[in-house]
């Protein structure tokens, strides 16, 4: 089984919720890769910098400046802060934007309502490379940067990278997809820690949503994970970064199939 495992800002902004994080990473099992949100750190550098966020519908809009900020921060700063921490734990890591070695080509979001700037939507994922890195012993670490094939960089979703490169993989081996964040689950109420639902089916997804179960930031995570399962992922799992020992042996966490 291939774990492809995604973390975001909760673990990422935390040094120590990282490097707790990092060890239990590096003592999984079997092949694994990691894929990595930015956090709050692109902000807080792009405030440093005189570059103001710009967020419509909750979603960050990527100029030209903010491109270069959030590539040299990802794919920079926190990516290879990833790697250095996971090499001293005899976890030999490879960190890769979409570009390097064509890792993850994307195209530019089609302007509707709103023109979201550089954002990337995933055309295709290298799973040969992938692959051939995992058979080499080597985890790859990658980062929410695509390229277009064309000379050019988008930022592109942490959540749907890591879906579009669990299919990929799904090709040449059983995957278990895990989405890590704060929550030790997905909740029924989103106001009760303990009301954690310990399956839902894929049949099931719309119902919840219509009945308000499932609301906000994770129906984009759900609707994710959904289609990593109608695609031939294994498992999807969601559940606290923080137990990722108990969330791989399956006692955690909230399964989707």
């Amino acid at each position: 089984m291939l774990n492809v495992i995604k973390i975001g800002g909760n673990i990422l902004d935390n040094e120590d919720a990282l490097s707790s994080f990092l060890s239990a990473f590096s003592q999984l099992d079997g092949k694994k890769i990691l894929v990595h949100g930015g956090g709050k750190i692109a902000t807080e550098i792009g405030h440093k910098l005189g570059i103001e966020p710009n967020y419509v519908n909750g979603r960050r809009v990527t100029d030209a400046d903010t491109l270069r900020l959030v590539t040299m921060v990802y794919a920079g700063l926190i990516n290879k802060n990833i790697v250095a921490q996971l090499q001293s734990l005899n976890c030999n890591a490879l960190g890769l934007t979409g570009a390097d070695g064509n890792a993850i080509t994307a195209k530019r979001r089609f302007v509707e309502d709103v023109d979201y700037g550089f954002v990337g939507d995933v055309i295709a994922v290298n799973g040969l490379l992938l692959k051939q890195l995992l058979d080499a012993g080597i985890t790859p670490v990658l980062v929410p940067i695509t390229h277009d094939a064309n000379g050019g960089l988008l930022n592109t979703n942490a959540d749907t990278i890591a879906q579009e490169v669990a299919k990929a993989m799904s090709q040449y081996v059983d995957v278990s997809l895990i989405y890590g964040f704060e929550k030790d689950g997905v909740l029924k109420d989103a106001n009760d820690d303990s009301s954690i639902i310990p399956v839902i089916e894929v049949n099931d997804f719309d119902r919840l949503v219509a009945d308000g179960v499932i609301s906000g930031g994770m129906i984009p995570k759900l609707q994710n994970a959904c289609s990593a399962i109608r695609a031939g992922v294994k498992q999807v799992i969601i559940g606290n970064a923080l137990q990722l020992n108990n969330i791989v042996n399956g006692e955690k966490g909230t399964v989707i199939k």
